[in-house]
This record gives C-alpha cells, sequence and structure tokens, in this order.
C-alpha cells in the first residue's frame, strides 16, 4: 500500500506540474512534505537535502552571477557580431561568443546583455539571431558542471546517491561536439527558417499621442483626477513635458498648467476621446525628451508580478515606472494594459522616473534590455578583478587545486569585500525559491528510490525497450527526460527523471553514468517551445516569434542535438 500511496501523490505531482495551474516551488514543496509527514521521508534525510554541496555550490554561483553580471564586457563585445551584413557569419560569431560566456556564466544573464544589442543594430533582423542566441546559449551551458543549473542539479543527486562527485570538465568532450553542431546547423538552415519581422522604427511610436494644454483651457489650475484624465477608457496619461521637465510617472493629484504637454499611450483609434477636454490642442509632432525616458525590459521567471494585472500589482508605486506598451510574442492582446494578467518573458515598454533606478526590487523582476543602468557597472580595472577572480577559482576547480564549493566561497568573499556586491544586494537576489524547489527534489529521488517505486517504474521501461537492449534503455532515458523538459522545466525534468535513470542503470546491472548523462543533456535539450526554458522565452516576445516558428528552427537543433549526445555519451561514458 506505501508504495501505491507514493506512486499516486507522484503521477498527481507530475498532472499539476505539466498543467501549469501551479508554481513549481509550491508543488515540489509540497510533494517532499507530504512525503515526510506520511512518514516515507526520515527527517534527518529530509533536512539533510537542503545542505546538500552541490545545491549551496549553486546558490553561490548565482550570487557570485551578480558581481559578473555588472562587468560590461560582453555587451562591449557584442556589437563586433552584427557588423557583418552576411547573416550566416553574423551567426557563426554569435554562437562563438554565446557559448562561450555561457559555459561558465548564468545563461539568463548573457542573453539579457546581449539582446540589447542585437535588438538595436541595424544591419541584420533581430529576428534572425534571437533564437539562435537563446540556443547557443542553452548548448553552451552543457559544456561545463558550472554552464546550467541542469547540471549542478543533476550532481547533486550525484552525491546524493553516493557516487563521486562530478568534476568542473567532465561534460566537455560531449557538450563542445553539440555546441559545434548546433552552431554549425543553425548557421546553414537558420536564414531560411527563421522568420523575417521587420523592426519597429520606434518600439512605443504607435502608442503615443501628443497633446498640449492651451492658456485658456480649463484643465489649468486642476488636478488630473479633477479633469477626469486618470480613467479614459482607452488611453492612459503617461507623462507630462513642463518645459524641458519631464514628468513621469504622473500622479492623479498633478496640478495641470498652461503648456503642459501631455502625452498619452493606448488605442490611437480612440483620439477623438481627447477632444471633449476644453482647451486640449492635438497635434502629431515628437517631443524627443517623451522618449529619453522609456526603457524595454521583460518580466522575469521569479518576478512578483507574475499571475498579477499591473493595476493589482500598483506597478507605478512599486516601481515608479508607467506601462507603455505590453507584448508578447506575436499574441494579439486587447483590453486595457493595466487589466492585462502579465506571465513570465512578456515585453515591457516603461515609462520610468528618476527613483526607478534606485528600487531595490528591479533585478528580481526584470531582465533590463535598454543599456540605461550604467552606473552600476563596474569600472574596467573592478571588471578584470572580477573576471580573473571568477577565471582562477574556475581553474582551480578544475585541476583539484580546490573544490567548486571553496572556490566560490572565496570570490563571494572578495567580491564583498570590493564592494562589487553587496549583503543587501545578495538577501534581495537570493534564490529562495530554487533553494527549495532542488532540495524538495533530492527528496522526492529519496524516496522514489527508497521505496522501490523508482525501481519499478525503471522495470517497466526496461521491459518496454528489452528488444532494444541497453542502448535501447538508455536511448528511451534520454527521450524521456528531453519530452518532459518541453513540457515542464528543464530543471524539473532533471529532478523527475533522474531517479528512474539510476534505477534502470542498477536493474541493468551497467555503469550509470550514461544514464545519469542521458538525464542532464535530456533536461537541457529545450528547443521546440518558447516555455520549456528560461532563455527561449526571453526572446520570445522580444522577437515577435510565434510557436511555429521556435518549432521550425527547434526540429532541426532537437534532431542534430539528440543524435550527438546519444552518440557521444557511450564513447565518454561507456556502459
Amino acid at each position: 500500500m506505501e508504495k501505491e500511496i507514493i506512486l499516486g501523490a507522484f503521477a498527481l505531482f507530475i498532472f499539476l506540474l505539466a498543467s501549469n495551474r501551479f508554481k513549481p516551488v509550491v508543488l515540489f514543496a509540497g510533494l517532499a512534505v507530504f512525503y515526510y509527514i506520511g512518514g516515507f521521508l526520515p527527517v534527518d534525510q529530509f533536512l539533510r537535502n537542503f545542505s546538500n554541496e552541490s545545491l549551496i555550490s549553486l546558490v553561490l554561483l548565482l550570487l557570485v552571477s551578480i558581481g559578473l553580471e555588472k562587468v560590461h564586457l560582453i555587451a562591449q563585445i557584442a556589437p563586433l557580431v552584427t557588423k557583418s551584413f552576411n547573416e550566416r557569419f553574423a551567426i557563426l560569431k554569435l554562437s562563438i561568443l554565446t557559448t562561450i560566456f555561457s559555459a561558465f556564466l548564468n545563461n539568463t544573464a548573457v542573453v539579457a546583455m546581449l539582446m540589447g544589442s542585437i535588438k538595436n543594430q541595424k544591419n541584420i533582423l533581430p529576428s534572425k539571431l534571437l533564437i539562435p542566441l537563446s540556443y547557443f546559449a542553452i548548448v553552451g551551458g552543457t559544456i561545463t558542471l558550472v554552464g546550467t543549473s541542469t547540471n549542478l542539479i543533476v550532481n547533486g543527486f550525484v552525491q546524493d546517491a553516493g557516487l563521486e562527485s562530478l568534476k568542473m570538465f567532465d561534460f566537455f568532450a560531449v557538450g563542445i561536439v553539440i555546441a559545434i553542431s548546433v552552431g554549425a546547423v543553425v548557421a546553414l538552415i537558420g536564414p531560411k527558417l527563421l522568420p523575417a519581422i521587420p523592426v519597429e522604427s520606434d518600439a512605443a511610436a504607435d502608442y503615443f499621442l501628443e497633446a498640449r494644454i492651451a492658456e485658456s483651457s480649463q484643465l489649468c489650475k486642476r488636478s488630473v483626477l479633477e479633469n477626469g484624465l486618470r480613467n479614459l477608457e482607452h488611453l492612459f496619461l503617461a507623462e507630462i513635458i513642463r518645459g524641458e521637465r519631464l514628468i513621469s510617472p504622473v500622479a492623479p493629484d498633478m496640478v495641470l498648467e498652461a503648456g503642459d504637454v501631455l502625452v498619452f499611450t493606448g488605442d490611437i483609434i480612440h483620439v477623438e476621446t481627447l477632444r471633449r477636454f476644453s482647451g486640449l490642442e492635438l497635434y502629431k509632432d515628437k517631443v524627443d525628451l517623451a522618449r529619453s525616458n522609456l526603457i524595454e525590459a521583460i518580466v522575469s521567471h521569479d518576478s512578483t508580478l507574475v499571475g498579477q494585472t499591473i493595476k493589482e500589482a500598483d506597478f507605478r508605486a512599486k516601481f515608479d515606472a508607467a506601462v507603455v506598451a505590453l507584448k508578447r510574442g506575436n499574441e494579439k492582446l486587447s483590453g486595457k494594459i493595466a487589466r492585462q494578467t502579465l506571465k513570465a518573458g512578456d515585453s515591457l515598454v516603461l515609462a520610468v522616473g528618476r527613483d526607478f533606478y534606485r528600487r531595490s526590487n528591479l533585478r528580481k523582476n526584470f531582465y533590463i534590455i535598454s543599456d540605461l543602468d550604467a552606473k552600476n557597472h563596474l569600472s574596467l580595472r573592478e571588471g578584470w578583478i572580477a573576471m580573473g577572480a571568477f577565471t582562477a577559482m574556475i581553474i582551480a576547480s578544475a585541476f583539484g587545486i580546490m573544490t567548486l564549493l571553496k572556490g566560490l566561497l572565496l570570490v563571494i568573499a572578495l567580491y564583498l569585500a570590493l564592494g562589487f556586491v553587496g549583503m543587501n544586494e545578495m538577501r534581495r537576489l537570493f534564490p529562495f525559491d530554487l533553494v527549495i524547489i532542488i532540495g524538495s527534489a533530492l527528496s522526492i529521488a529519496s524516496t522514489l528510490q527508497q521505496s522501490g517505486v523508482a525501481a519499478d517504474v525503471a522495470g517497466t521501461l526496461n521491459a518496454l525497450f528489452s528488444p532494444f537492449g541497453i542502448y535501447g534503455a538508455f536511448v528511451g532515458i534520454f527521450l524521456l527526460t528531453l519530452i518532459m523538459t518541453e513540457f515542464m522545466t528543464n530543471n524539473a525534468a532533471a529532478a523527475l527523471a533522474f531517479p528512474i535513470a539510476y534505477a534502470t542503470a542498477q536493474g541493468l546491472g551497467v555503469s550509470p553514468w550514461p544514464f545519469i548523462m542521458a538525464v542532464a543533456y535530456g533536461a537541457s535539450a529545450s528547443f521546440l517551445s518558447p516555455f520549456g526554458y528560461q532563455t527561449n522565452l526571453m526572446v520570445y516576445s522580444i522577437g515577435g516569434y510565434s510557436l511555429s516558428d521556435f518549432l521550425k528552427m527547434g526540429l532541426f537543433v532537437s534532431i542534430v542535438y539528440a543524435a550527438v549526445a546519444l552518440t557521444m555519451i557511450p564513447l565518454v561514458f561507456p556502459f
């Protein structure tokens, strides 16, 4: 009966996780707690899973990334990629640059730093480069232990199973061949398969409407709220230009004066709405000052805004910014912007106030595309110190001079001492959700293995693939993980597939390493959908892509990725 309860709860967990109705952190924590309360998981093991060495290393790596993201090196190199007018050559250069940086830095940070340069260059349509950027960041992460959180999570399962910990470059032989192969295939067929989506000359031009308050207007000396300009049906008062002064966002109690230029956003079809206001003169001249404080940002996966409307989130008060425009891939949105429920990956055009960059909650909620936060970049000297310390740590870990955990502790201590990162900054950006997910995943895996449920599932898979032998079972584990990562997330797929893969190897009496690597590489093989991997979702809205754009390009990439992985893994990690 115990097995039936554990398996039933696990099956319900998978169903709810795939449905996307609940946040993964809630589901992972809920199942782990259920197993503990039900007596299926000892308390000492439950607590020990949250102090796993790989989990701590992953947290420290993410905190170190806070300092590395302030190094402006990537953004400075990025323009070199798009200097060429030849799309294939640009894609090849992009593959080299992105792969190198993604092998050691946080993938989402690398993509965020490169997206702005790609979007703003004039030589090649951004839609020809943004999907490749995401794909190259994914495959670059498979080259080293620290290249992606998935590899570190898998290493956490490896340690929990009592196996020898993976080393920094254990992934290199397979990962580098995958990266070269994917780069070549994207450069070869990408220019034909990737969509040619025209770039709008001004990200918010279609949303702007400007009007001036005349000397004799009845709007003068009255507040925005009193004049009825606060809750217009289809237009939104985003900014006021008073002489050379820009007022944004506009508070409801702001008193209007003669000569004020009111900048509205919304549906231009309803311009006639403004004609009922006496003394409000419409005109079409562009006001450059109004656009000088516009930035583009993407709602992050960890954002507290996800699932809330702009109005519910009290966006203006929280960020000192007004949402000028909202974009979600090529999806057609309808209704007032303030009533749109935000999703991870949404692209926002924001009119920001003076306090915007002083807010402590920006990095957790947004990937900022516009490069306006230059004051937070490290100086050239500081950048070289930051990169040098991190590189030295990688080398020391690779040659066994010190463990990855010790190296990361030394680097984060140096960054704190030199002021590259602050305690408040680390506290604010601490990945609590990721800690809970991984600690819970380790607990779930332990329960499945110790109860025999994982062995039973593995036995079913072995029976299914028995006509194809050991290699057939290996392929089955890889494909199972790959399918799950497309419907869930890479980390969730790795967490669910590992206990089954390990039990499969034990049942066959062969080395577990090829099966473990099948999970690691299968969990990173998310190319068919914008929703399975963070970097795909980041470029989805900015590029104006549709799901079919990912399917057309991603199918070829997935086939090449799988073919190389299924060939190379058994060669490097024999059965």
